[in-house]
């Protein structure tokens, strides 16, 4: 039986979200054992004291809680479901948090199994990028049993500064499903407004100081923005990515039997940004696009009052999030 009232915890996926959150769990002195297919990526949290693991079997096996937070549908299943799985490796008593956009359905799926074997589970997918993974300001929507999520939340607020119980498992997979609809579209409009700003000659920083206190600004805008303009194209979340949260969207969308032309817009642009070569790059890039479309290149700007330093030019190649 797992003892939670020290719980030892395992982390599966220590990539550009989950080095961070693993870190900040780390830090607050929590026995930490990791797993990562990359081994290279674990090394910033073994030197803070972390017990590397050879598969995710064995993270669960000396672990209490295991969260987990890797690419795509199909890492999930193999990192749960696979031979060196993590369901082959939990106790009776063990509470497994997957962090991963992945598909409510296989939210529910996860939650059964673990339930057949007495094990707890929750779907916990976050929102906040890089940025707020490494500031331990992301949001958390969550899905599974209430009071499971109540043991868990002591250790979610070392990561996050909102959390939210969605409901029953898979709930939290359908709210992320929802926040990436909303943020879909907002790209489009963000990117679509500087294309605009600099053609019609605007200084580009001014006009995004002047929109960004109104009913304009964003997150995204006020984030990604100085990015865009200083030409720093680094991934906070890959366009890779986005891409496969928006392709979910759209398949439980054709279950729902409902129509989104937004989101349908924002995935083919999404796609031919793809296409171009850019899949490793930030979903800010999708300005690409549009300055192809366009004919056009924003020049890189010197910014002063967003408090960016201009970058250099842009990488067209990024290491994949670790898995």
């Amino acid at each position: 039986m797992a003892d939670l009232s020290k719980p030892r915890l395992g982390w599966v996926g220590t990539g550009v979200m989950g080095r961070s959150m693993c870190g900040h769990c780390l830090r607050a002195g929590y026995e930490v054992t990791i797993f990562n297919r990359t081994p290279a990526k674990m090394a910033p949290l073994i030197s803070m004291g972390a017990r590397a693991a050879s598969s995710p079997k064995e993270v669960a096996e000396h672990s209490d809680i295991i969260f987990s937070i890797v690419g795509f549908p199909r890492d999930v299943r193999e990192v749960y479901f696979g031979e060196q799985g993590i369901m082959a490796g939990a106790r009776s008593g063990s509470i497994l948090v997957d962090c991963t956009t992945t598909e409510p359905t296989l939210a529910k799926e996860i939650y059964a199994a673990a339930q057949a074997h007495s094990i707890s589970a929750l779907d916990a997918p976050v929102s906040g990028g890089d940025v707020g993974a490494r500031e331990a300001r992301l949001t958390f929507m969550v899905g599974g049993d209430r009071a499971v999520y109540d043991r868990v939340l002591p250790i979610l607020q070392f990561m996050g500064k909102c959390f939210n119980y969605m409901g029953g498992a898979g709930s939290g997979q359908h709210t992320k499903m929802v926040n990436q609809i909303n943020i879909a579209s907002i790209m489009v409009g963000v990117v679509e407004g500087l294309v605009y700003a600099y053609k019609a000659g605007l200084n580009m920083e001014d006009t995004i100081r002047a929109i960004a206190p109104g009913a304009a600004g964003s997150w995204s805008l006020n984030n990604y923005g100085p990015r865009i303009l200083s030409r720093n194209f680094d991934p906070g979340f890959f366009v890779e990515h986005f891409i496969k949260d928006m392709g979910i969207c759209l398949s439980e969308c054709a279950k729902m039997r409902i129509q989104l032309p937004g989101l349908e817009l924002s995935h083919r642009l999404y796609c031919q940004l793809r296409e171009m070569g850019h899949g490793n790059l930030g979903t800010h890039s999708l300005i690409l696009a549009f300055e192809r479309m366009n004919d056009l290149t924003i020049p890189a700007q010197q910014l002063t009052v967003l408090g960016q330093p201009p970058a250099p030019a842009p990488s067209t190649t990024a290491a994949p999030a670790g898995k």
